[in-house]
């Protein structure tokens, strides 16, 4: 019988054995076209994760939200990346091998490792005149029929041998996931920390970076800074050698360029501009969450909806009216998304710290309520044939991405939050010209993204509690 810590040392082993034969086969089939025998493809595989719970009993009932066992079984995970993923691992094992009669046990897996996700040497590939028809051919490549999200959305289907799963998300998901935050970030997705800022507009990030820069230079929690294109600033490192790393991020190539503020424990933040709209909202949010991140918090622009409202108010989102359409199916319209009170409160909280406004001050500038989430930038346009269901719903704000991420949070069980500024108030008249808005801009910008971050270090201090267990359904796997 394994205790946790064996077991990740298992899976650790047996990974670097199933990357390292295949790393040896792609090097020799480049060097003289000599493809793997199936007895070394069969060292291509995941590692398998088992634990068997053998009973459960009253006493082993608990208020956790993660790592318990609904019913005896046994539950199954391929596994990537393990020594990455050592502390969640671990934080999942624990728990359940203290609390439950189980047994874990690690064995090679059915599934082949893809070498596109170990294999970063794509122009090489080229260069030695190898096709990626002829890599497919003779190495495991990837496959969608064995990537999708059956676990998380409740449609799996325990087969015939009764193994169930044991997390969300399995090994050729969490790769997949993991090598398209490198393409659409521009960074590696080993930098991603756990506290996360989603945002829609890159004035966000000039100033998360000049905060940024200066926490490292105040207090020893952050180690670096890193930006897309692989450049890092470092504690100590000169204001001009700062800019010049800065000057040379390429980050205009990349979609949804992030920022990582990096501490030792991964227990730093990520800024991603995601830019705008509810198709970019739900992709990264898809990738994020194999990391298992605490929290996201969407701190971004709206349209405020009232006429006591102004420009640079702020708007704490407690319900959506979910019209961007793009997880439907998933999680239907009727299906409520709660707000998290953790994450409300640290955000109250935090913008009373900010602001050091007392709280009859600030309700006069932060106001609570429904945010409706549109999928049409020029909503305004056909706001006739919607302004019964907008005053219906009491909505106070208006934007493109809140909606979507909460959905996503409360589908693939992340903590989340909004916090969003008015930037314009096109139903009074209001509206966003660039004059005004460049003067919003230099006002509202600093203050938000502080408020933000500040909610993160409340939530930092607060995390035993954060995961909730209303994100949890009654037949949940094991692992958060």
């Amino acid at each position: 019988m394994l205790t946790p810590e064996a077991a990740v040392d298992r899976l650790d082993a047996l990974y670097d054995d199933a990357v390292r034969a295949l790393i040896q086969a792609v090097d020799r089939f480049l060097l003289d076209r000599v493809p793997p025998g199936p007895e070394v493809r069969r060292l291509f595989r995941y590692p398998l994760l088992r634990v068997t719970c053998r009973h459960v009993g009253a006493q082993t009932r608990n208020r956790r939200a993660f790592a318990k066992f609904q019913q005896p079984g046994v539950y199954e995970t391929t596994v990537t990346h393990p020594r990455r993923f050592r502390t969640y691992l671990l934080e999942q094992l624990r728990p359940l091998a203290g609390e439950y009669d189980t047994v874990i046990e690690v064995e090679p897996g059915p599934v082949e490792i893809p070498y596109p996700y170990v294999i970063e040497r794509i122009d090489e590939i080229a260069r030695a005149g190898v096709t990626s028809a002829e890599m497919a051919e003779h190495f495991p490549k990837p496959e969608l029929t064995l990537v999708g999200d059956e676990v998380p959305d409740g449609q799996w289907q325990v087969g015939a041998d009764g193994v169930r799963p044991l997390a969300l998300f399995d090994g050729p998901r969490i790769d997949f996931s993991l090598r398209r935050l490198v393409h659409y970030t521009g960074g590696d997705w080993r930098n991603v920390q756990k506290w996360i800022l989603l945002t829609n507009y890159h004035r966000y990030v000039d100033e998360f970076m000049r905060w940024g820069i200066a926490r490292l230079a105040e207090d020893n929690q952050y180690q670096r800074l890193e930006i897309p294109g692989g450049g890092t600033i470092t504690r100590g490192m000169s204001p001009a050698a700062a800019e010049a790393v800065i000057a040379a991020s390429p980050w205009h190539r990349f979609q949804m360029p992030a920022y990582h503020l990096a501490a030792a424990d991964g227990q730093g933040v990520t800024l991603i501009n995601i830019g705008v709209g509810p198709s970019n909202a739900k992709n990264i949010t898809d990738h994020l969450a194999v990391l298992r991140p605490n929290c996201w918090l969407m701190v971004g622009h709206c349209a405020g909806l009232r006429q006591s409202q102004q420009i640079g108010d702020y708007v704490l989102a407690h319900a959506y009216l979910r019209q961007d359409r793009i997880l439907d199916a998933l999680v239907p319209v009727d299906v409520p998304i709660p707000a998290l009170a953790e994450v409300q409160v640290a955000l109250q909280d935090a913008a009373a710290i900010v602001t050091g406004e007392p709280e009859d001050v600030l309700k006069e500038r932060l106001r609570t309520g429904t945010v409706v989430t549109n999928d049409d930038r020029n909503w305004e346009l056909r706001y006739t044939q919607e302004s019964r269901r907008i005053n219906l719903s009491r909505a106070v704000a208006l934007d493109m991405e809140s909606g979507t991420i909460a959905a996503n949070g409360y589908r693939l069980r992340v903590p989340y939050g909004t916090l969003l500024c008015v930037s314009d108030k096109p139903l009074h008249s209001e509206i966003k010209l660039p004059g005004a808005a460049n003067a919003f801009y230099e006002r509202a910008v600093a203050q938000h993204l502080v408020i933000g971050l500040k909610a993160l270090d409340l939530l930092r201090e607060r995390q035993d509690v954060l995961h909730s267990r209303k994100l949890r359904s009654f037949d949940e796997p094991p692992f958060r």
